[in-house]
């Protein structure tokens, strides 16, 4: 009884493992971190809708490897658009984004 208890506990680990090695692994990331002069203006990235730059100052992006556009707007600003690219093992993309108000 007590060696098919541990053969039971040994296929139970081997299942397990099997199993934690054919999940897929999280995608590799570059952080995005923004600041800015205008903490109300709207940040798309790829045309989606991500937050208010001090939400995504405050918390950053994780950015999938890749081309990247990231669009700031806001009204009576001009737009603040960019092409970034993100490769894996890069350190943390910085952006600083400066809104240039449009004259009267």
């Amino acid at each position: 009884m007590e060696t098919s208890t541990k053969r039971g506990s040994i296929a139970a680990l081997l299942c397990g493992l099997l199993v934690g090695a054919c999940a897929p692994s999280a995608p590799a990331t570059v952080s995005l971190r923004v600041k800015g002069n205008a903490p109300d203006a709207s940040v798309t990235i790829d045309d989606m809708y991500i937050g208010a730059l001090a939400f995504v100052a405050k918390r950053g992006v994780a950015l999938p490897p890749g081309k990247h556009r990231i669009t700031v707007e806001k009204s009576g600003f001009f737009p603040w658009d960019k092409l970034v690219e993100a490769r894996e093992g890069d350190p943390p993309i910085r952006l600083d984004i400066d809104l240039v108000k449009i004259p009267d």
